[in-house]
């Protein structure tokens, strides 16, 4: 039933929230993540004891813990979620734990028993070397994470030594007391001593849509839900404030349990599920070659000793050292680059899911618009003036609206936007709330609520008590019964029934104002008797006064960053809570298609599941949507196969946040709750800083994949050149050394200069298409064996023409500044004028030169220094190479067939990602 699934929604909200707020997504924590983890089992029924029983247990006061105290408890806690930073030896060891050590370690070992005791040295070396700068990039990734998780983490007031301090959530213990106020994010699971008003949303937790009143009074209840004296992590505040005793941290938490739990079964990621299967491909690849050369040397009659080590020299070769090095400085380095645009990345892996994000969900404030909601106009139903040039009747309106408006503070803003607006045009327009409303003076007050959609108050006035209303015009004029005609004078003027026909012309004089683009609030009044209480069942019998309309300019960027969205093939969906002909209206500006089609929240409440999953891939906007609609739009297009980005700022927003697979929060507006549950922290608000981070998600795919084919497809070429050496002579040209030696100059630093490039700006919509299939799939397979081929011919070429002109060991010396420096050449038309790339290539290419021609150094590699004619043959042979590779290019990727996206394993529902636009 309704009740079940909401519960699960907010099972897999809780789950989703301990993932955005503590996963930090380092190599490190992917294996963690994929270790059996046993939650830890909490059965103290703190909800059932008297508070002064809960402080007694934990050894606490009302004063909180001492701050010795709290330090001794904090180092024997095993419970944080926050991984101590590893250290360089541990961090080497870990490197060299990866399915390609045992390959290189047999290598070795074979190289060992052919005799050849200083190649396996040299194999161990290099391989330890590749460890070395993996692991040095481990730890330095493990700094950086750190800071960012430092300048992310949620706070919390905690008294500690009869003081009040703030503290990150991280550093709480069982038994500290915290203050919490409206608005703030519950850091751990506590117990409530005292509370003031207080109304807590748990939706991210329970699945309950509206917030939940606490109590301290002890309870009992089986369900999580009827824990009225409880608060757990990952909640946010509604309303009012409370002091509570710490129970549980870290992945002691209702939380943290369900995200042990969800880590037993964490799938792999795009990235990584290309690599594995690199990985093993590489593997019968260099069995393979070694089986090739060792079966050519026994049919040319060759020693079987030298036939072995040729064989061994092969299956090193073959594999790719630096795999596990390249995605994690690629993510790090794009999360980096984002940080100084002003976006923070609370973890690096959301960057490879931006990469594969096929749906954008987003609010118009702010984002596609300027975000500076003002008074436009105030109308009475019949007739429309600006704001600058309002009558006494439109005052009367405008200080009836202000009357329904919350007092501002001088100490903190006003929290809903739109209150802000009434306030600042009635100051502008010289009104106040005493306009039409002789000595009138606040008394009682029901916020504005999502689900109750009008904020309403009561004051006295000299002629006796006066409810007044402002709220969506669907919400307030189904609450009016009459009508306020010819308003402005003494008695306020004529009133009249609310007869249907007169409804439904408000109705249209509502959707008119809101086609302009703009907010339209209603506003409503009627006499209080003496004594009524003020309750949502009061707020009826109303007097309709007129409308209230809001505007806020588009900005002039959102039409191109949109329309760069869908070309990219991302689905784009303006969730709002505004009035349908106004979301309608601002869409349609930012929208080459003049025909948006506009859904409500009311409407999908009304759909089945399977009735949402057809209907979601082809709306453009979601009217008059709440929190719990979000939730619930986000799990139908995860249910759909859709990698869905979650934009939003406020406590509301934070489940759907959690849910998504890129929860985007808005930084200069956001709340703490909607901060505190996003992967990605956009500090502007722009539609048009999303967008950058959109092209780092995919320029990473596009580096990986370049990165990539520089490892396996100078392997490849280097591979293919020897087996054909050998089937033609009996003997690869190249020994082992000039293979560790070509390894060394080709993958490490140049490849990693490729994954950590900044992407070009004028390759912005190219890299815009890119994606996990189309980068890693048939794109990566043809730039593999585009690339091996080129690396082939320029070896081939330069063997042939050096064995033609000179001895054997000048032939394999020429081959192997050819391998080097046909790489090296690839590598440099791929990173174009990057300064990392061009400091890595041309670096290697000195180095090369050097071993080669520097007497001692170049005979023990097995090589001879060169003359002009050898190095002309090898410079020849490279450019020949380069070149009809680079012409080769276009060819092979108009010839091969065009890539799918990304396409889940599973696909339900009639509109699948080949439904896409640019398909």
């Amino acid at each position: 039933g309704p009740a079940d699934r909401a519960t699960a929604r907010g099972a897999a909200a809780g789950t989703a929230a301990g993932t955005a707020a503590f996963c930090l997504g380092t190599w490190r924590a992917r294996q963690l993540l994929s270790r059996p983890v046993t939650p830890p089992v909490e059965t103290t029924p703190w909800h059932l004891m008297p508070a002064a029983r809960v402080l007694e247990r934990l050894g606490s006061t009302d004063g909180g813990l001492s701050r010795e105290e709290a330090e001794r408890r904090a180092g024997r806690d095993t419970t944080s979620e926050q991984p101590a930073r590893i250290g360089l030896p541990a961090a080497f060891i870990e490197e060299l734990a990866n399915p390609l050590t045992p390959v290189l370690a047999a290598g070795a070992a074979l190289s060992a028993a052919v005799g050849s005791r200083t190649d396996a040295a040299l194999v161990a070396g290099i391989t330890g070397a590749s460890a070395l700068v993996g692991a040095v990039q481990r730890v330095r990734t493990d700094k950086a994470l750190e800071e960012l998780f430092a300048r992310s983490a949620i706070g919390a007031r905690v008294r500690r030594g009869g003081a009040e301090r703030l503290v990150a959530a991280g550093d709480l213990v069982a038994g500290d007391v915290v203050v919490l106020r409206s608005q703030e994010v519950v850091p751990a699971d506590c117990r409530l001593l005292r509370g003031e008003g207080l109304e807590v949303d748990e939706s991210s937790l329970t699945g309950e849509s509206l917030p939940v009143a606490k109590d301290p009074a002890p309870v009992v209840a089986a369900q999580i839900a009827d824990r009225r004296s409880m608060l757990y992590e990952g909640t946010t505040v509604s309303a009012g404030t409370a002091v509570a005793v710490v129970v549980a941290t870290g992945s002691a938490t209702e939380v943290g349990r369900s995200l042990a739990t969800a880590r037993q079964k964490a799938p792999d990621t795009g990235v990584e599920s290309r690599l594995h299967a690199l990985t093993k491909t590489s593997l019968p690849l260099a069995l393979g070659s070694a089986a090739a050369v060792a079966g050519s040397g026994l049919l040319h009659g060759r020693p079987l000793a030298d036939t072995l080590a040729s064989a061994v020299n092969l299956a090193v070769a073959s594999v790719p050292e630096g795999l596990p090095l390249l995605v994690n400085a690629a993510q790090l380095a794009a999360a980096r680059r984002l940080a100084d645009h002003g976006a923070l990345v609370r973890n690096p892996r959301t960057i490879e899911a931006l990469g594969r994000a096929d749906v954008l969900c987003f609010d118009k404030t702010g984002t596609l618009t300027e975000g500076d909601l003002q008074l436009a106009a105030v109308s009475d139903g019949r007739r429309e003036l600006p704001a600058d040039r309002l009558d006494a009747a439109c005052k009367q309106i405008l200080g009836a609206a202000l009357r329904a408006t919350p007092p501002a503070r001088t100490s903190e803003p006003m929290e809903h936007q739109t209150d802000r607006a009434v306030v600042a045009g009635a100051r502008r327009a010289k009104v106040a709330v005493r306009q039409g409303a002789s000595q009138w003076r606040r008394t009682d007050a029901l916020p504005f609520e999502p689900s109750r959609a009008y904020h309403a108050t009561a004051g006295r006035t000299s002629r006796g008590m006066l409810l007044s209303v402002k709220g969506a015009p669907e919400n307030v004029l189904e609450r009016c019964t009459r009508l306020r005609e010819g308003g402005g004078g003494k008695d306020g003027g004529k009133k009249k029934e609310l007869d249907a026909a007169a409804r439904e012309r408000l109705t249209g004089a509502a959707e008119e104002l809101a086609g302009a683009g703009r907010r339209v609030l209603a506003v409503a009044e009627r006499p209080l008797r003496e004594g009524e209480d003020l309750t949502d069942e009061a707020v009826a019998g109303l007097t309709f006064l007129g409308f209230v309309a809001l505007a806020d300019p588009v900005r002039s960027s959102a039409a191109p960053a949109t329309a760069r969205l869908r070309a990219a093939g991302v689905q784009t969906v303006m969730l709002t809570g505004d009035h349908p002909a106004t979301a309608d209206a601002i869409a349609a500006t930012v929208s080459e298609d003049p025909d948006q089609k506009v859904c409500t929240g009311a409407e999908i409440d009304e759909l089945s599941d399977e009735e949402l999953d057809e209907l979601l891939p082809t709306l453009d906007v979601i009217a008059r949507c709440s929190p719990h609609h979000k939730v619930r739009i986000v799990q139908a297009y995860q249910r759909i196969g859709r990698v869905v980005a979650m934009t939003g700022d406020g406590a509301n927003d934070a489940p759907a946040i959690r849910l998504a697979d890129v929860g985007i929060a808005l930084g200069r507006r956001g709340t703490p709750a909607a901060t505190a549950a996003a992967d990605l922290v956009v500090g502007d608000d722009r539609l048009e800083t999303i967008i950058a981070a959109l092209l780092e998600g995919r320029a990473m795919w596009g580096s990986v994949r370049d990165a990539l084919a520089i490892l396996v497809g100078g392997n490849l070429g280097e591979v293919a050149f020897s087996v054909l050496a050998a089937a033609l002579t009996g003997s690869s040209p190249l020994n082992a050394r000039q293979i560790m030696l070509v390894n060394l100059l080709t993958d490490l630093a140049p490849a990693l200069a490729i994954a950590v490039r900044e992407p070009a700006t004028e390759a912005g919509e190219r890299l815009l298409s890119e994606g996990p299939d189309r980068s890693l799939g048939a794109g990566l397979s043809q730039e593999v064996l585009l690339r091996g081929a080129t690396t082939t011919l320029g070896a081939g070429l330069a063997w042939g023409a050096a064995r033609l002109t000179g001895r054997g060991r000048r032939a394999g010396t020429v081959a192997l500044a050819s391998v080097v420096g046909t790489q090296l050449a690839q590598t440099l038309l791929t990173g174009g004028l990057d300064r990392n790339v061009l400091t890595a290539g041309i670096g290697s290419a000195a180095a090369l030169v050097g071993v080669i021609q520097t007497p001692g150094v170049s005979q023990f590699f097995g090589c001879t220094p060169l003359g002009p004619v050898a190095w002309g043959i090898t410079l020849g042979s490279i450019t020949t190479a380069t070149l009809l590779g680079a012409a080769a290019a276009p060819v092979v990727r108009r010839l091969a067939p065009a890539p799918a996206d990304w396409s889940p394993p599973e696909q339900t529902g009639d509109a699948g990602p080949s439904e896409r636009p640019g398909e």
